[in-house]
């Protein structure tokens, strides 16, 4: 509901004014969207709220990262969200090329 109001400019609540306000000034803004699975009506939202400059972020665990549980899985996602902040973190490492990944064989 929230995207939905967000990329309709009708808004609610606090959470999706403050969206609203943050498109309206240029600024960045990016939605953490959980709805699985999916339907037409979602993709289209996600289109026109990229279309109107938000970053949409699934909030999908990332395996390549080898997590040792839950806790490693989300803040790898939390460090990945920093980053389209410019926030530092040490969440997340940084791609070094080939040499960067550890042969666990």
């Amino acid at each position: 509901r929230s995207l939905a109001e967000i990329t309709s400019g009708a808004t609610s609540s606090l959470v999706t004014r403050a969206a609203d306000v943050v498109l309206k000034e240029r600024r960045r803004l990016v939605l953490l969207v959980r709805e699985a699975p999916l339907h037409l009506g979602h993709l289209r939202s996600m289109t026109a709220a990229t279309e109107m400059g938000a970053i949409v972020y699934p909030p999908v665990p990332a395996f390549y990262a080898r997590p040792a549980g839950l806790e490693q899985m989300v803040d790898h996602t939390l460090g990945r969200v920093l980053d389209l902040f410019d926030i530092e973190n040490s969440a997340v490492s940084r791609w070094g090329g080939l040499n960067s990944i550890k042969n666990d064989d």
